[in-house]
């Protein structure tokens, strides 16, 4: 028996691309060798997507609460 909701099983993958994104992010900083260099950031970029998409899909389905900022309190510098 699965007690793990869909919502819980969708938050533990976005958390876990955020740390996989994270890890990532340090080890592309401190690549010395250019061709692993662009292959894992290849695998950052799909990454970072998988994790767009997770929010995109949880946000769509009322499983991640954002409160919208009024437009004019956000500044672009």
């Amino acid at each position: 028996m699965n007690c793990l909701t869909e919502e819980d099983i969708l938050n533990d993958i976005l958390l876990t691309e955020k740390n996989m994104s994270n890890s990532y992010s340090t080890a592309i900083n401190e690549m010395s060798n250019d061709k692993l260099y662009k292959k894992v950031m290849n695998i950052f970029m799909d990454t970072k997507d998988i994790a767009r998409e997770v929010y995109i899909f949880m946000y769509n389905n009322g499983m991640y609460d954002v409160t919208s900022e009024d437009e004019t309190k956000i500044s672009f510098n």
